[in-house]
């Protein structure tokens, strides 16, 4: 064996070329016409040592800007242990697929298991899948989930005060599904209820989607809205965060039927986007029409506690043309990722987190809107580690002005509004680096 990651000898090539009739690799691409072949030599470096490798990746991570973020929007800069990463990559753990086979699969099904029962706990919800893709795509699936379950129903309102970013994905769900989708209103920074319940009462709605928070970073009340859904027959879906879920009303306490989100701030790295991790929740009353994977725990036939994947029925691999959705195979490894998170963190340690950020932010307002540049465009809402401010110069001068000294300011909305998060990770002197920043302008 030359190289342990390309196995096959020169033997074993010459073998399954006679098994398929040709004597030359080149002869299997025959049939591409001769002008379209490549006939010049490969643009390949020429082979370095390990050191040399390291060295140049650290060279090209050496160029890369460490900013700090005070961008939110949905996504969020926390901590991740160190311990994260080492459980990840265990054996018993780690996994590129789905599994199917619960007798190879025990450590990886029972992490789902813990996952799933995190959630729960989390959201307040009876049941939780094995996770989606991301917070949008699952926001979507739920949309789908509700009118599955409604049926002859084709409507779903989404409120204003949702991240565009999510309203959009639903849209194009919707779009290619026959299903109409109508906005909400907002009210000074929140979900009108008055239309809604209007909105409610024109009738063939399936579901209603809202968010906690929302794109302005207000906690949103929504007393009420379920009992409004229930009496139009819809679904109550409420899109979270899901770390503000360690101290915030749950989705269960607010009435709803599909709780749904990014799973992203339980310490996934922000990474340029991705991979992160999308979870939904449901009551028990709409188990079967749930997307994604449920892993169950039972007993083997000497007794011990084993996992396996349950109501398969629901799924692809058994019933394609019945499924309930075509995500298969799902985000395992940030499932397992934030389940580790939130085994060393603890619920106490989830809300000193959620302390943390808070009380940064609301020190942070205060110190802009002195200032004189900036006003909290919604002084009179309630907000954890995420505002929304209106700006005297163009937002996009704050940011770019706060680039050129290392710091991400946050997420225009548009010319004059900006929404700034805080978490554990930035101090008080970042903070007030920021302020003097804006105060220069």
């Amino acid at each position: 064996m030359s190289h342990r990651y390309l196995p096959h000898t020169q033997a074993d090539i010459d073998r399954m070329l006679r098994r398929c009739g040709v004597s030359r690799i080149e002869d299997l691409y025959s049939d591409v016409p001769e002008q379209l072949l490549f006939k010049g030599e490969y643009d390949i470096p020429s082979e370095m040592s390990e050191r040399q490798v390291r060295e140049f990746f650290n060279t090209l991570g050496d160029a890369n800007r460490q900013l700090v973020c005070f961008a939110g929007n949905g996504f969020y800069d926390h901590d991740t242990p160190a311990a994260v990463s080492y459980v990840i990559s265990r054996s018993e753990f780690l996994t590129a697929y789905t599994p199917y086979q619960p007798e190879i699969s025990q450590g990886t099904l029972q992490y789902i298991f813990e996952y799933q029962t995190m959630m729960c706990r989390l959201t307040g919800m009876d049941v939780s899948n094995a996770s989606m893709y991301d917070g949008t795509t699952a926001t979507a699936e739920a949309m789908m989930m509700s009118v599955a379950h409604a049926r002859k129903r084709n409507r779903v309102l989404v409120s204003a005060t949702m991240r565009q970013g999510v309203t959009d994905v639903v849209a194009t769900y919707a779009r290619y599904h026959g299903v109409t989708v109508d906005i909400i209103p907002e009210k000074d920074g929140v979900t009108d209820a008055d239309a809604l319940a209007g909105m409610l009462a024109e009738g063939n709605v399936a579901g209603v989607i809202v968010a906690q928070r929302n794109r302005y970073g207000i906690i949103e009340d929504y007393t009420g809205f379920s009992e409004k859904c229930k009496g139009a027959k819809a679904l109550f879906i409420m899109n979270c965060v899901a770390s503000d879920l360690a101290v915030l009303k749950t989705p269960a306490e607010w009435g709803a039927d599909v709780a749904v989100g990014d799973a992203q701030s339980l310490g996934i790295p922000l990474s340029y986007g991705g991979p992160y991790l999308g979870f939904m929740c449901c009551t028990n009353a709409l188990i079967r029409k749930l997307p994604g994977r449920i892993v169950g725990k039972t007993v083997d036939n000497d007794g011990r506690r084993v996992f396996v994947l349950t109501l398969q029925a629901r799924e692809q691999h058994i019933r394609r043309e019945k499924a309930t959705s075509n995500i298969c195979s799902n985000q395992g490894l940030m499932a397992l990722f934030v389940t580790v998170y939130m085994s060393l963190a603890g619920a106490e340690g989830l809300r000193e987190i959620n302390r943390q950020g808070e009380k940064g932010a609301h020190y942070l307002a205060r110190q802009l809107t002195s200032t004189g540049k900036t006003t909290l465009t919604f002084p009179d809402k309630p907000f954890l580690n995420e505002f929304c401010i209106t700006t005297t110069a163009p937002a996009s001068e704050i940011i770019t002005k706060a680039l050129e000294q290392g710091i991400l300011a946050g997420v225009a909305l548009d010319e004059h509004r900006m929404t700034i998060a805080v978490t554990e990770l930035q101090s008080k002197e970042d903070m007030d680096r920021l302020t003097e920043i804006v105060k220069a302008l």
